[in-house]
C-alpha cells in the first residue's frame, strides 16, 4: 500500500504514462487517497480508466494533450484542461515545469541483477519527464517486457513500488469498416517501395497497415507501434532497409496493441525512443524519404485540418500530427490527412470548419484522402484546393460545397 499523504507535496503536480504503460493500480489508489490530499493538479495523454469520470473530485484538476479515450467523457462534463501543443513541446514543458511534474507515476519492468527497470513500452513522454520529475512511484510489473535500447531507471530512485502481475491493456478499437478499405487503398498508391511512413492510430490506421501488405522494404518512425507494424515486419515489408537514420530499425516511443504484439517485442527490429526523439525536428528532418498519414475530424476547403474537437467536446489532439506533417511535407516525401467523407451523415469536408480550431495548417497538407478519392494541394492556389477538395466528398453535399466555394471566390 502506497500512502500518498506522505509523499505528495501540498498541492501536487502528478503525472502519469499513458496507454498500455498507464499504471492503473496506482492510479486507482492515488484516487481513493485523493480526498484527503488537497487539490491536485494531474496529467496524463491516453486512458482508458474509465472510473476517471467519477474518480476525480471538484478540487481536482486533470490536464492532458486532448481527449483520448477515458479523458473524452471527462471534456465533456468540463472537468477536463487540454494543453493544445505539439507532442514535441511536451519535453519541453516538462522541463520547464509548464506540466504537473512534482511526482510521477509509472509502469516498469523488474528490476534485473543491477537493480535496474526498463521501461519497457512505456518510454515516450515519460521518459523525458522523469528527468525533471523529483517523486517517482513505480508499478513493478512482471509482465512489462524488457526491450533492447529502453531507457532503464535505478531502484534507487523510486520513493515506493508496488508489485504486480497482470496483463497489459490491450488495444480497443471498432473493426476497419468498407469506407476504411477504399482510403486505405487510395494511400497505399502514394506510398512507394523503400519509404519511412508514419500512420495514425485506431481502425483506418490499421487498414493503411492493411494495405500496405504488397510493398517492399518500408521503414517505421512513429509516436506508436502496433500490430499493423507486427504483421508488416512478419511478411518482410517492413524492413527498414532503406532509412536515412536508425536502418533496420522501426522506430517508435510506445506500443499500443495485443498481448502478442507486447510479448514479442523483445525479439523484433523495434527501438524504443523518447518524445525529444521520436518527435524533434532536427531527427525528422533526416528522413527524406517519410511519409506522414494522419487522420482528421473535419477538413475545410482550403485544406486546413481540425483533428481535435467535434460539437464541443474535445475527441482528440494536436498530438504528434503537425510535427510528422509539417516534417513530410517540408523535408520529407509527403504529408497526408485521411477522412471518412461523412460522420453521422453530415460532411467531413466543410467550407468552414465547425469548431474553428485549426489542429494542421493547409500549407502542411500535401493529399487529402477520402473514400471518393485523393485530392492532391501540393502547389496548388485555393481556388484549384476547393475544386479537389470539393471531388472527394460526399456526393450529396457537392452542390452546396461548390455555392459556398463560389461565395468564397
Amino acid at each position: 500500500m502506497v500512502d500518498f499523504g506522505a509523499l505528495l507535496p501540498p498541492s501536487a503536480g502528478v503525472w502519469w504514462s499513458q496507454a498500455a504503460a498507464e499504471p492503473r493500480p496506482l492510479v486507482d489508489l492515488l484516487l481513493a487517497q485523493a480526498g484527503d490530499l488537497g487539490p491536485l493538479r494531474l496529467f496524463t495523454g491516453l486512458s482508458w480508466n474509465d472510473q476517471l469520470a467519477g474518480a476525480i473530485s471538484p478540487a481536482d484538476t486533470m490536464v492532458s494533450y486532448g481527449g483520448l479515450g477515458a479523458l473524452r467523457e471527462l471534456g465533456a462534463t468540463d472537468q477536463l484542461e487540454v494543453v493544445p501543443c505539439h507532442y514535441s513541446a511536451l519535453p519541453r514543458m516538462f522541463a520547464e515545469r509548464r506540466l504537473p511534474s512534482d511526482v510521477g507515476l509509472l509502469q516498469v519492468a523488474p528490476p534485473d541483477r543491477g537493480g535496474m527497470c526498463s521501461l519497457g513500452i512505456g518510454v515516450d513522454y515519460m521518459a523525458d519527464a522523469l528527468e525533471h520529475t523529483p517523486v517517482l512511484i513505480a508499478e513493478i510489473n512482471a509482465q512489462m517486457p524488457v526491450l533492447p535500447g529502453s531507457p532503464r531507471v535505478p531502484m534507487s530512485r523510486f520513493a515506493a513500488t508496488i508489485t504486480t502481475d497482470r496483463p497489459l491493456q490491450e488495444e480497443t478499437r471498432r473493426p476497419a469498416g468498407e469506407a476504411d478499405r477504399v482510403i486505405a487503398g487510395h494511400i497505399a498508391e502514394l506510398i512507394d517501395d523503400g519509404d519511412t511512413v508514419q500512420v495514425g492510430i485506431g481502425s483506418l490506421g490499421a487498414a493503411v497497415h492493411g494495405a500496405l501488405s504488397e510493398h517492399h522494404e518500408l521503414g517505421v518512425h512513429t509516436g506508436m507501434i502496433t500490430d499493423g507494424v507486427l504483421a508488416l515486419i512478419d511478411k518482410g515489408v517492413v524492413t527498414g532497409g532503406r532509412k536515412q537514420i536508425d536502418a533496420g530499425l522501426a522506430v517508435a516511443g510506445t506500443a499500443l496493441g495485443s498481448a502478442e504484439l507486447y510479448s514479442r517485442l523483445p525479439d523484433l527490429p523495434v527501438l524504443f525512443r523518447p518524445t525529444s526523439y521520436t518527435h524533434a525536428p532536427q531527427v525528422l528532418s533526416q528522413l527524406s524519404s517519410l511519409v506522414a498519414v494522419n487522420f482528421a475530424i473535419e477538413v475545410d476547403l482550403t485544406g486546413q485540418v481540425g483533428a481535435e474537437m467535434s460539437r464541443g467536446t474535445y475527441l482528440g489532439a494536436v498530438g504528434g500530427q503537425v510535427d510528422f506533417a509539417r516534417a513530410a511535407a517540408l523535408t520529407g516525401k509527403r504529408s497526408i490527412v485521411a477522412l471518412r467523407s461523412t460522420v453521422r451523415g453530415r460532411s467531413s469536408i466543410k467550407a468552414r470548419l465547425d469548431e474553428g480550431v485549426v489542429t494542421t495548417a493547409r500549407a502542411d497538407v500535401d493529399c487529402v484522402v477520402t473514400e471518393h478519392g485523393i485530392a492532391h494541394l501540393r502547389g496548388q492556389p485555393l481556388a484549384e484546393r476547393r475544386r479537389r477538395l470539393i471531388a472527394v466528398a460526399a456526393p450529396e453535399f457537392r452542390e452546396e460545397l461548390s455555392r459556398a466555394a463560389r461565395a468564397a471566390a
